[in-house]
């Protein structure tokens, strides 16, 4: 007893330490979520009489949830970017006033039930929400609750940056005469990789119809379409908007507009999106006519990947021309030039990636300002040092801003900010101002809609002026400054096994497209029957990937290829072949299903039986698009009896081409090098043998002579 309270004691000596621990871990696990559907005003201004804000709260824990009560709680006006950082990161902050807390209607949810917020707090002199001036300040949506098992607590809370630009019930001030110059980016990409296959002449292929519900009324992409429509009534925001177009989202919809399938467990199905890709890709072309475009990377991909791809010993120089060569896939299905020479990469760039760009033709980079590197504050356009490159920064605090929940709120809230609501010193950090949103945004239309209108708001207030991207592209570089990426930047990006995959598909292709040949009757271009092989890598290079596992990133590329491949075959008999003799040919049927010749190579494996009496005929040769050929193989049987041989096909530097065919044969009578072995085998044996006989005779002989000599009797010993 005494050595088990011993025990006892022990182990809640070595736990004690690590209860607190555990209860402070539990209490992270969120218990509520807080959704907010509107918040009126999104600017405050002197004429301001109210603030409102609605949504729902869930309780999404494992316990009965009471005594809910929702407040709102205002911080201490902001005034430098480490505090702005703060607020986004989720940091506590300093309360400058907060109302009283309002029960929620039921007050009481268990798990999975929800309750309505609906909180309405009049503003002006004698209001508990007291703005003291312009600026911008940090807002907290905090909802109160009583789990059961534990006492009150905040569960849930959700952090906006309100821009005040009057206080309300007082005369607005005057704002200062000079106000940076705004250019806003529009993002229309693809929100990850949907295409599987697109296979030259056969049907486009989808993994699915997200596509088609992004694509129509109320999804991602419609939204992002319909907000910039609408802001075409505000010259101001559409002169300062400029949309950044993926190729491959524009190739794929128009693929889409001519009919589609889409994979299903039971193989490929109809897609049924066609009318809704008509329709979306229609409304696009209306957009885009006399703005400005800027072209993103082929399926956003990411270069620096691109540039590590290897096929054989050099870098594949063509998968990143083809990333960055967008623009006319834009100009051809759109009907629009995009700005010549201007790229908005995603991702990081090294230096080995910035010197291929520049030499691949990109003029200009949009690029995150905090990724360069000067002497001096930047106030616009860069020279990137020891290139021909010009960098236009893009404000890294918005674009963080925007990213997340409440980004819309937020990005306006940095946008006030960055125009001087901070009451930071002037400075020439902040004349120009370029804006990007998240490259994959997925805010509500009616969030995209409302930032809109509000950025006509600071338009029309003085807070920012409105200009087009091409006048600050046209502007001369302020200075110069290096792309300083930090190497947990490069290492977040595409992995090496993502990369070595890509190398040995891409290693692959390069050997298949070697043997190709355009056929003078049908006129197709070896490139163009690749081509989707090497659309995919680009594609296994998007951003939309990170993190996911090497082998679903490339699937992709490595089912196109075995597509192609899979047309260059050789035919399995259907019955066994009987060698007529021990020297008879093999017949070989090879079939070539492309629309281009293809130098074959034939190759005998597990051919024990077996040998090919002329090499040459197993040499490379060339089979015509669209035809079959029967090789005869001059062979030679090493046996008799039944056995087999595979029979595969491949390019003249080795890559295989389908799949192996095992032949069946049958031999009743033996080659010469049989005939010699077994000739030989015997002559040996007949040697052993006689060599045997003359041993036993001679052994003979000797017992007979010995039995016939003379023997001495014990008479004549006496």
């Amino acid at each position: 007893m005494k050595r088990l309270a011993a025990t006892v004691l022990s182990i809640l000596f070595l736990a004690l330490p690590a209860l607190p621990v555990a209860v402070a871990q539990a209490q992270e696990q969120p218990r509520l979520r807080v959704d907010l559907d509107q918040l009126n005003p999104r600017v405050i201004t002197s004429t301001s009489a109210s603030l409102t804000v609605t949504g729902r709260v869930t309780n999404i824990g494992d316990r009965r949830i009471s005594k809910l009560g929702v407040r709102l709680q205002l911080g201490t006006r902001l005034q430098s970017e480490q505090q702005i950082g703060d607020v986004l990161a989720g940091d506590k902050f300093k309360d400058l006033a907060a109302t009283e807390f309002v029960d929620l209607e039921p007050d009481e949810l268990a798990p999975g039930q929800s309750a309505a917020l609906n909180l309405s707090v009049p503003l002006g002199q004698s209001s508990k929400l007291q703005f003291p001036k312009p600026g911008v300040y940090p807002l907290l949506v905090n909802v109160n609750g009583t789990p059961d098992f534990g006492g009150p607590e905040r569960l849930a809370a959700v952090t906006l940056l309100m821009p005040v630009l009057g206080v309300p019930g007082k005369t607005p001030a005057p704002r200062p005469p000079s106000a940076p110059s705004a250019s806003l980016l529009w993002p229309i990409t693809n929100s990850t990789v949907h295409l599987v296959s697109a296979p030259l002449g056969g049907p486009l292929t989808l993994a699915d119809e997200r596509l088609a519900d992004e694509l129509a009324a109320g999804g991602r992409l419609d939204s992002l379409v319909e907000a910039a429509r609408a802001a075409e009534a505000d010259t101001k925001v559409s002169s300062s908007l400029c949309l950044a177009i993926d190729p491959d989202l524009v190739a794929t919809v128009d693929g889409m507009t001519r009919g589609y399938q889409v994979a299903s467990g039971a193989g490929p199905v109809p897609g049924k999106g066609v009318e809704t890709a008509k329709n979306w890709l229609g409304r696009l072309k209306a957009l885009v006519a006399g703005r400005c475009v800027v072209t993103l990377p082929f399926a956003d991909a990411d270069l620096t990947a691109l540039t590590k791809v290897r096929a054989g010993d050099a870098t594949d120089t063509a998968l990143l021309a083809s990333a960055l060569g967008g623009a006319g896939t834009i100009k051809n299905l759109l009907g629009i030039q995009p700005q010549d020479g201007v790229l908005w990469p995603g991702g990081a760039l090294d230096s080995q990636t910035v010197e291929a760009i520049g030499k691949a033709g990109v003029k200009t980079v949009l690029t995150d300002s905090g990724k360069l590197q000067s002497g001096s504050p930047l106030s616009g356009g860069v020279s990137i040092e020891g290139t021909d490159l010009r960098a236009q920064p893009i404000d890294a605090l918005i674009s963080s801003a925007l990213n997340g929940s409440g980004s819309t709120q937020n990005g306006l809230g940095a946008i006030a900010f960055r125009a001087g609501l901070g009451g930071q010193p002037e400075g020439p950090e902040r004349s120009r101002l370029l804006i990007a949103p998240p490259r994959h945004w997925a805010a509500t239309g009616t969030e995209l809609t409302t930032f809109l209108e509000r950025m006509g708001d600071f338009y029309a207030a003085g807070l920012i002026k409105s200009a087009p991207l091409p006048d600050l592209l046209g502007e001369s570089p302020s200075g110069t400054a290096s792309v300083n990426y930090d190497p947990q930047d490069l290492t977040a990006a595409t992995s090496g096994d993502v990369t070595a995959k890509m190398s040995q598909i891409d290693d692959e292709t390069l050997g298949l497209s070697s043997a190709m040949t355009m056929d003078a009757t049908k006129r197709v271009n070896p490139a163009d029957v690749i081509t989707p092989v090497r659309l995919a890598l680009i594609r296994a290079a998007s951003t939309s990937w990170r993190g996911a596992d090497a082998a679903i990133v490339t699937g992709n590329a490595r089912g196109d290829l075995e597509a192609i491949r899979s047309q260059v075959t050789v035919e399995r008999p259907k019955q066994t072949i009987a060698l007529a003799s021990g020297a008879a040919p093999l017949p070989v049927f090879i079939t070539n299903n492309l629309p281009v010749g293809v130098a074959v190579q034939v190759a005998l494996k597990n051919n024990v039986g077996l040998r090919p009496t002329d090499d040459t005929q197993l040499q490379a040769q060339m089979v015509p698009a669209n035809s079959a050929r029967n090789r005869l193989l001059p062979v030679e049987a090493l046996r008799a009896g039944r056995f087999s041989v595979d029979v595969s096909l491949t390019t003249p530097d080795g890559t295989p081409l389908g799949s192996a065919a095992r032949f069946e044969l049958t031999s009743t009578e033996y080659g010469a090098i049989t005939i010699i072995i077994t000739i030989t085998a015997a002559g040996a044996l007949l040697l052993l043998s006689s060599r045997r006989i003359y041993r036993r005779i001679k052994d003979s002989r000797a017992d007979r002579a010995n039995e016939t000599a003379p023997r001495v009797t014990e008479d004549a010993q006496v």
